[in-house]
């Protein structure tokens, strides 16, 4: 089911395909409508076209999670941790240890 929201970021992502927001934003978008298939395709768009968008690591581990997928869930962790390091975001870094432990405990 397409939201208006869906709808206003799809007539954004057509006008420039390569904004790093806007394929972010209707990542977590599908997912908000449960169209985790959708949501999975447009974060692995976003990271092949701009890996070092940290903010994407934390989320994208986060449906790996929903899809029970925790091997790929601890390897965005950790790929958004070294890029966190390299970048200086120590936010996400914080989050993403987090978000790792947290999974790894729970294995």
């Amino acid at each position: 089911m397409k939201t208006d929201r869906l709808n206003v970021l799809l007539d954004m992502y057509n006008q420039d395909p390569n904004d790093s927001f806007v394929i972010y934003a209707l990542a977590k978008e599908y997912e908000t409508c449960a169209d985790l298939d959708q949501s999975l395709s447009h974060f692995m768009l976003l990271q092949k076209n701009d890996p070092d968008y940290v903010g994407m690591y934390y989320h994208l581990g986060k449906l790996y999670e929903k899809l029970e997928k925790p091997k790929e869930a601890l390897d965005t962790y950790e790929t958004g941790i070294q890029i966190s390091k390299k970048l200086k975001d120590f936010h996400a870094l914080s989050e993403l240890n987090n978000a790792k432990v947290n999974l790894e405990m729970e294995l």
